[in-house]
């Protein structure tokens, strides 16, 4: 038996929990950003920064600033995907999955579903860039050098 490279073996258990993994990371991550930027301006912090599509605009600043933590936490969230998920392959398929969950957590949250054009295009840029960061770092990875041993071979 030969030993495969990247050879990739279907376990839904390790998926799931990385599905998980990655749901902790974005909304752990986009507090921490949330509680970064309200420290700029005098305002207290609620759940509706993260699950309210209308704080998200360009018309106030608490709206800016808002969207400024989104975008930070799609680039902490590529580093989620790059240090976890390890794979180029696999980083679209998570970015969109930890964005479709947060959909479906807004739209329960409102109960209604986000009809914004800023939520709209905020959470479609961090997925574009969420994907795209994540899938060079673990491409970058992937593509790197094997190391060759040089050692000495045997006459056979």
């Amino acid at each position: 038996m030969g030993s495969h490279f990247r050879s990739y073996i279907w376990d839904p258990v390790l998926i799931v929990f990385q599905i998980v993994l990655m749901q902790c990371i974005y909304y752990s991550f986009l507090g921490l950003w949330l509680v970064g930027v309200d420290s700029l301006v005098p305002t207290h912090g609620s759940l509706n920064q993260i699950f309210s599509y209308e704080i998200l605009g360009f018309s106030s600043l608490l709206g800016r600033l808002s969207m400024m933590a989104f975008v930070l936490n799609s680039l902490t969230c590529a580093l989620g995907l790059w240090f976890f998920i390890r794979r180029g392959k696999q980083c679209l398929d998570f970015t969109v999955t930890v964005h479709f969950f947060h959909l479906i957590s807004c739209w329960i949250y409102n109960s209604r579903f986000p009809s914004t054009l800023s939520w709209w295009l905020v959470n479609l840029a961090c997925m574009a860039l969420m994907a795209v960061i994540g899938e060079y770092l673990c491409m970058r990875t992937e593509l790197r050098a094997i190391p060759v041993n040089s050692g000495p071979k045997s006459n056979l």
